[in-house]
């Protein structure tokens, strides 16, 4: 059993964004599959996206799992309750996030999952003034209690706050974690976009600083790591002159191997691009 997992609930109205937030454009992808990358990449478990009955997804990353809330708009424990049961029996802990939380970092992501992994029901982070329900931590085993909730109608998480262990993570506790507090020090992890100004003023940010490293033959005499602005694996191989592809891959943070240019990067992360060919 993995000791993580993800939870994604796609299954918002959007209504003031007047468009799905799970599709929207984001470096090349969308706003659904950054999501759901930084969070496999955070828990190295599976990830399930929770969807509204019959609800249209945009593509998703590789081996991503997909159920449908039983009932339309009874808010987000429904999500939460349908997420957890479909991973249950394969995961302890689950990382439960809003689709639209474009800067969310794997360090974040870890950082609250530790605290329910270390006994606790609920991981729950106070940061930028408000609890945040939708980029916390869950037992997979507050399924039962998530369904009863909804089926009495107390459709808000503070009702299952109520009724379990919760590990309350404010903003000093956050930053006691070193390398949240050097890679994410504005905890922008929780910063949502709900309607088209958060949006524009979040796609207008620059990407993330990350640093890249050519090996092999990819290297001709650029021997030594660069620092570059990416947010996906394809921007820094653009960066860095080379192309992905059979014969070139990269390692993210020296152990993840990918050639999908897709594949989110956080600040802080590390590329190195390396050759198949002789000498690579």
């Amino acid at each position: 059993m993995a000791k993580a997992a993800g939870v994604v609930l796609a299954g918002g109205r959007s209504s003031r964004m007047g468009s799905p937030k799970a599709a929207l454009e984001w470096h090349g992808s969308t706003l659904l599959w950054c999501t759901v990358a930084i969070i496999g990449r955070a828990t190295a478990g599976p990830v399930v996206v929770v969807r509204a009955p019959g609800q249209e997804l945009p593509d998703l990353p590789p081996d991503t799992e997909v159920v449908e809330d039983p009932r339309e708009g009874q808010g987000p424990v429904q999500g939460i309750a349908a997420g957890l049961a479909a991973l249950a029996d394969r995961a302890d802990v689950a990382f439960v996030s809003s689709t639209d939380l474009p800067f969310l970092h794997p360090a974040f992501v870890r950082r609250v999952v530790r605290a329910a992994a270390d006994g606790a029901d609920v991981g729950l982070p106070v940061a930028r003034g408000f609890r945040q329900p939708l980029a916390a931590s869950y037992r997979t085993t507050l399924a039962p209690a998530a369904e009863r909730l909804v089926r009495d109608g107390r459709l808000k998480p503070a009702f299952l706050f109520d009724q379990c262990t919760v590990a309350t993570l404010d903003e000093a506790a956050l930053h006691a974690d070193p390398v949240l507090a050097a890679l994410d020090p504005a905890l922008d992890s929780v910063l949502n976009v709900n309607e088209p100004a958060d949006y524009q003023a979040a796609r207008a940010r620059p990407a993330p600083e990350v640093t890249v490293q050519r090996f092999g033959v990819l290297a001709d005499g650029h021997r030594g790591a660069e620092q570059v602005r990416a947010a996906t694996v394809s921007e820094a191989a653009e960066a860095a002159g080379v192309t992905l592809g059979r014969h070139v891959a990269a390692a993210l943070n020296g152990d993840q191997i990918t050639r999908d240019g897709q594949t989110p990067l956080a600040t802080g992360d590390t590329v190195f691009f390396l050759s198949a060919d002789a000498g690579g």
